[in-house]
């Protein structure tokens, strides 16, 4: 690459520092192939001289690049772009119980030779907007576990399609890029329909959709057309002020801060799960087992999310990768 592309793509204008936007311009021709490996970059004379740049700021914007594995210097002969490596950038929303599950699945399903660098955006747009742009062109594969927000969609829409990996919710995705997700809306009808008989032992099933969830909501409307369709007496609670369980009444609980609060009212009405009460949990933790006699949850397959997730990582053919894990209910005493 010769020092003319990047007087095009420096902008002595710009108010972002000339170091950065050589860093960028870099980053972009390695993701799009203007830049291919092993291809030689302009040495830093030859860039302070033809672009009219400090000597200081080349050698700042290459020793980043170097430092982040996209060029490599060689003695005697200059800077060159890196053979790619396997690295993986992972972005959760937090980290739960369950995620640490699919972490876990997914970091023992890779080989162990492969690093992976994990964030959390905790669904705030600006952390998940900068953790995206920090990453580009660091990484091989990404795999992003997004949500609704109207910006999303044009932020991941800046990794590449072949590289980028959309996990547990769809939504935002686009023609060309890969999916391993679960179904918030008919795969919870299904799940309950296949437990109806249990569900009816009940005179009142109650769905506490709390304020402080981010929860998909299509759990809201399908839960509302289970309970039409099999006439089922139901609430939904938006509020943890309005929760009050009685007997009698089965709970579907999207938070396990609000199954804390369930147990809680249990013991000071005297109300056991699975007896006089019902509890369904949303997804599956290592200790939902062992709680209360165990807790019945209504929960996605974690394990086999970081599995799939593991095999595109690997995987060296073009197809895409669309994969619907399993909605289902684990049935314990609380039900």
């Amino acid at each position: 690459m010769t020092v003319d592309f990047f007087k095009n793509i420096i902008n002595s204008g710009s108010q972002e520092l000339k170091y950065k936007q050589i860093i960028e311009a870099v980053t972009q021709a390695v993701q799009d192939g203007s830049l291919a490996q092993g291809e030689i970059l302009p040495s830093v004379n030859e860039m302070s001289k033809g672009c009219v740049l400090s000597r200081d700021t080349v050698y700042k914007a290459y020793s980043y690049l170097k430092k982040h594995g996209l060029i490599e210097s060689v003695p005697n002969r200059g800077y060159f772009v890196s053979k790619p490596e396997c690295k993986v950038f992972m972005l959760l929303d937090t980290f739960k119980a369950y995620k640490e599950v699919l972490y876990h699945s997914f970091r023992k399903s890779l080989s162990s030779d492969i690093p992976i660098d994990i964030r959390f955006h905790h669904y705030n747009v600006n952390v998940f907007e900068n953790s995206v742009k920090e990453s580009l062109g660091h990484y091989s594969k990404y795999v992003i576990m997004n949500f609704d927000n109207p910006k999303i969609e044009k932020i991941i829409s800046r990794i590449p399609k072949e590289k980028l990996l959309l996990i547990d919710w769809n939504i935002h995705s686009r023609a060309g890029v890969s999916r391993i997700w679960q179904d918030f809306g008919q795969g919870v009808y299904d799940a309950l329909a296949e437990n109806i008989s249990r569900v009816k032992k009940y005179n009142k099933f109650v769905l506490l959709y709390p304020e402080f969830t981010d929860h998909p909501k299509e759990t809201i409307e399908y839960f509302r057309k289970f309970c039409a369709d099999y006439e089922i007496n139901s609430q939904i609670l938006f509020s943890l002020q309005q929760f009050d369980i009685k007997a009698g009444e089965l709970y579907l609980l999207v938070s396990d801060r609000t199954l804390a609060f369930f147990l809680e009212q249990c013991q000071e009405k005297g109300l056991t799960p699975g007896k006089n009460v019902g509890v369904i949990s949303y997804n599956e933790t290592p200790m939902k087992k062992y709680v209360s006699g165990g807790i019945t949850v209504l929960s996605t397959d974690f394990q086999m999310m970081g599995q799939r997730a593991a095999e595109f990582v690997l995987g060296h053919n073009t197809e895409i990768t669309d994969i619907k894990i399993p909605t289902k209910i684990l049935l314990r005493n609380s039900l």
